[in-house]
Protein backbone atom coordinates (compact mmCIF):
# COMPACT_ATOMS: atom_id res chain seq x y z
CA UNK A 1 0.00 0.00 0.00
CA UNK A 2 0.85 3.54 -0.16
CA UNK A 3 -0.11 7.07 -2.19
CA UNK A 4 -0.56 7.93 -5.85
CA UNK A 5 2.92 7.35 -7.26
CA UNK A 6 4.66 5.91 -4.45
CA UNK A 7 5.78 3.03 -6.44
CA UNK A 8 3.70 0.00 -5.61
CA UNK A 9 2.78 -1.12 -9.31
CA UNK A 10 6.48 -1.01 -10.25
CA UNK A 11 7.34 -2.72 -7.67
CA UNK A 12 4.66 -5.40 -8.23
CA UNK A 13 5.90 -5.42 -12.15
CA UNK A 14 9.78 -5.98 -11.19
CA UNK A 15 8.71 -8.41 -8.58
CA UNK A 16 6.79 -10.60 -11.24
CA UNK A 17 9.28 -9.91 -14.00
CA UNK A 18 6.56 -7.22 -15.92
CA UNK A 19 9.34 -5.03 -15.68
CA UNK A 20 13.10 -4.42 -15.51
CA UNK A 21 14.18 -2.37 -12.50
CA UNK A 22 16.77 0.09 -13.21
CA UNK A 23 19.09 -1.33 -10.50
CA UNK A 24 19.21 -3.89 -7.65
CA UNK A 25 18.55 -7.58 -8.00
CA UNK A 26 14.73 -9.56 -8.21
CA UNK A 27 14.79 -12.84 -7.20
CA UNK A 28 11.63 -14.93 -7.83
CA UNK A 29 11.05 -18.24 -5.87
CA UNK A 30 14.94 -18.24 -5.90
CA UNK A 31 15.83 -17.40 -9.26
CA UNK A 32 17.48 -14.04 -9.84
CA UNK A 33 14.81 -13.23 -12.87
CA UNK A 34 16.71 -9.65 -13.13
CA UNK A 35 19.26 -10.86 -14.98
CA UNK A 36 16.82 -13.19 -17.36
CA UNK A 37 16.94 -11.84 -20.92
CA UNK A 38 13.66 -12.80 -23.45
CA UNK A 39 12.41 -15.74 -23.95
CA UNK A 40 14.26 -16.90 -20.74
CA UNK A 41 12.35 -14.22 -18.77
CA UNK A 42 8.90 -15.28 -20.30
CA UNK A 43 9.29 -18.76 -19.10
CA UNK A 44 10.68 -17.90 -15.79
CA UNK A 45 7.22 -15.98 -15.38
CA UNK A 46 5.09 -18.46 -16.46
CA UNK A 47 6.62 -21.30 -14.89
CA UNK A 48 6.74 -19.42 -11.62
CA UNK A 49 4.03 -16.40 -11.27
CA UNK A 50 0.00 -16.03 -11.42
CA UNK A 51 -1.65 -13.00 -12.01
CA UNK A 52 -4.73 -11.36 -11.27
CA UNK A 53 -5.34 -7.27 -12.29
CA UNK A 54 -8.10 -5.10 -11.87
CA UNK A 55 -9.30 -5.58 -15.16
CA UNK A 56 -9.53 -9.21 -15.16
CA UNK A 57 -7.82 -9.52 -18.60
CA UNK A 58 -9.93 -12.56 -19.58
CA UNK A 59 -10.06 -13.53 -23.96
CA UNK A 60 -13.79 -12.26 -24.35
CA UNK A 61 -14.40 -15.02 -27.21
CA UNK A 62 -12.77 -18.07 -25.18
CA UNK A 63 -14.48 -20.13 -22.52
CA UNK A 64 -14.18 -19.97 -18.79
CA UNK A 65 -12.86 -23.19 -19.39
CA UNK A 66 -10.77 -22.51 -22.15
CA UNK A 67 -9.59 -19.05 -20.26
CA UNK A 68 -8.16 -21.21 -17.31
CA UNK A 69 -6.02 -23.73 -19.25
CA UNK A 70 -4.64 -20.78 -21.51
CA UNK A 71 -1.76 -19.67 -19.59
CA UNK A 72 -0.49 -23.55 -19.66
CA UNK A 73 -1.39 -23.81 -23.24
CA UNK A 74 0.79 -20.61 -23.91
CA UNK A 75 3.97 -22.21 -21.85
CA UNK A 76 3.54 -25.02 -23.74
CA UNK A 77 2.77 -27.29 -20.31
CA UNK A 78 0.28 -29.92 -20.62
CA UNK A 79 -2.58 -28.31 -18.42
CA UNK A 80 -3.46 -30.07 -14.72
CA UNK A 81 -7.45 -30.41 -15.89
CA UNK A 82 -8.02 -32.21 -12.74
CA UNK A 83 -6.34 -29.42 -10.45
CA UNK A 84 -8.42 -26.91 -13.28
CA UNK A 85 -12.03 -28.60 -12.17
CA UNK A 86 -11.09 -28.80 -8.55
CA UNK A 87 -10.02 -24.65 -8.59
CA UNK A 88 -12.55 -23.84 -10.61
CA UNK A 89 -15.45 -25.92 -7.82
CA UNK A 90 -13.47 -23.78 -5.26
CA UNK A 91 -14.81 -20.66 -7.17
CA UNK A 92 -18.07 -21.62 -7.58
CA UNK A 93 -18.09 -22.12 -11.02
CA UNK A 94 -17.97 -25.47 -12.07
CA UNK A 95 -21.12 -25.04 -13.79
CA UNK A 96 -20.47 -21.96 -15.97
CA UNK A 97 -17.11 -23.94 -17.85
CA UNK A 98 -19.14 -23.22 -21.13
CA UNK A 99 -20.37 -19.77 -20.50
CA UNK A 100 -18.06 -16.48 -21.87
CA UNK A 101 -17.10 -13.81 -20.00
CA UNK A 102 -20.05 -11.44 -20.95
CA UNK A 103 -21.72 -14.33 -19.73
CA UNK A 104 -20.69 -13.32 -16.24
CA UNK A 105 -20.98 -11.03 -13.74
CA UNK A 106 -17.70 -8.87 -13.24
CA UNK A 107 -17.33 -10.70 -9.63
CA UNK A 108 -17.59 -13.98 -11.64
CA UNK A 109 -15.04 -12.73 -14.19
CA UNK A 110 -12.87 -12.13 -11.26
CA UNK A 111 -12.88 -15.54 -9.94
CA UNK A 112 -12.32 -16.92 -13.34
CA UNK A 113 -9.31 -14.74 -13.21
CA UNK A 114 -8.15 -16.45 -9.52
CA UNK A 115 -8.78 -20.02 -11.13
CA UNK A 116 -7.24 -19.41 -14.09
CA UNK A 117 -3.75 -18.17 -11.69
CA UNK A 118 -4.25 -20.94 -9.54
CA UNK A 119 -4.49 -23.32 -12.32
CA UNK A 120 -1.00 -23.18 -13.10
CA UNK A 121 0.01 -23.86 -9.27
CA UNK A 122 2.36 -20.57 -9.68
CA UNK A 123 4.90 -20.57 -7.02
CA UNK A 124 3.91 -16.63 -6.27
CA UNK A 125 0.52 -15.04 -7.28
CA UNK A 126 0.32 -11.34 -7.90
CA UNK A 127 -3.00 -9.57 -7.64
CA UNK A 128 -2.76 -6.00 -8.99
CA UNK A 129 -5.95 -4.21 -7.64
CA UNK A 130 -8.23 -7.19 -7.84
CA UNK A 131 -11.03 -5.77 -6.15
CA UNK A 132 -11.01 -2.35 -7.88
CA UNK A 133 -13.68 -3.08 -10.11
CA UNK A 134 -15.68 -4.80 -7.89
CA UNK A 135 -18.82 -3.95 -6.07
CA UNK A 136 -18.47 -4.50 -2.19
CA UNK A 137 -20.09 -7.78 -2.03
CA UNK A 138 -18.14 -9.40 -5.03
CA UNK A 139 -14.80 -7.60 -4.01
CA UNK A 140 -15.60 -9.95 -0.28
CA UNK A 141 -15.86 -12.58 -2.23
CA UNK A 142 -12.58 -12.59 -4.13
CA UNK A 143 -10.31 -11.62 -0.97
CA UNK A 144 -12.46 -14.87 0.71
CA UNK A 145 -10.81 -16.89 -2.09
CA UNK A 146 -7.39 -15.39 -1.71
CA UNK A 147 -7.22 -16.05 1.60
CA UNK A 148 -8.20 -19.53 0.87
CA UNK A 149 -5.80 -20.04 -1.30
CA UNK A 150 -3.16 -18.67 1.40
CA UNK A 151 -4.58 -20.70 4.08
CA UNK A 152 -5.37 -24.44 2.36
CA UNK A 153 -3.48 -24.09 -0.39
CA UNK A 154 -0.09 -22.40 0.91
CA UNK A 155 -0.43 -20.03 -2.04
CA UNK A 156 2.00 -17.25 -2.00
CA UNK A 157 -0.35 -13.95 -2.93
CA UNK A 158 0.99 -10.52 -3.53
CA UNK A 159 -1.33 -7.90 -3.94
CA UNK A 160 -1.51 -4.16 -4.15
CA UNK A 161 -4.33 -2.48 -3.18
CA UNK A 162 -5.59 0.67 -2.33
CA UNK A 163 -8.46 -0.81 0.33
CA UNK A 164 -7.37 -0.60 3.71
CA UNK A 165 -10.55 -3.47 4.51
CA UNK A 166 -8.28 -5.72 1.47
CA UNK A 167 -5.48 -4.87 2.81
CA UNK A 168 -6.32 -6.24 6.79
CA UNK A 169 -7.01 -9.83 4.60
CA UNK A 170 -3.13 -10.08 4.18
CA UNK A 171 -0.51 -11.38 6.98
CA UNK A 172 1.74 -8.51 6.59
CA UNK A 173 0.85 -4.68 5.11
CA UNK A 174 4.28 -3.32 3.63
CA UNK A 175 3.73 0.51 3.07
CA UNK A 176 5.81 2.47 0.35
CA UNK A 177 6.28 5.81 0.50
CA UNK A 178 8.42 8.07 -2.07
CA UNK A 179 9.98 4.85 -4.06
CA UNK A 180 11.28 3.64 -0.06
CA UNK A 181 9.40 1.30 2.72
CA UNK A 182 8.34 3.27 5.01
CA UNK A 183 7.19 0.31 7.32
CA UNK A 184 5.65 -3.39 7.53
CA UNK A 185 2.85 -4.40 9.88
CA UNK A 186 1.72 -8.00 10.89
CA UNK A 187 -2.12 -8.58 11.70
CA UNK A 188 -3.63 -5.22 11.33
CA UNK A 189 -7.04 -4.24 10.96
CA UNK A 190 -8.17 -2.18 8.40
CA UNK A 191 -8.36 1.25 10.85
CA UNK A 192 -5.01 0.89 11.68
CA UNK A 193 -4.29 0.17 8.04
CA UNK A 194 -5.92 3.83 6.80
CA UNK A 195 -4.43 5.17 9.84
CA UNK A 196 -0.78 5.16 8.05
CA UNK A 197 -2.66 5.53 4.92
CA UNK A 198 -3.57 9.01 6.31
CA UNK A 199 -0.21 10.04 7.62
CA UNK A 200 1.47 8.76 4.18
CA UNK A 201 -0.91 11.08 2.22
CA UNK A 202 -0.24 14.38 4.25
CA UNK A 203 3.51 13.89 3.92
Amino acid sequence: MGPSGSGKSTLLNCSAGLERPSAGRVRLAGEDIGALREPALTRARRRRAGFVFQSFNLIPALSVWQNVLLPQQLAGVRPDRRWADEVLARVGLSGRKRDRPDQLSGGQQQRVAVARALAGRPQVLFADEPTGALDLSSGREVLALLREAVDELGQTVVMVTHDPAAAACADQVLFLADGQVHSCLRDVSAAQVAAVMTELSAR
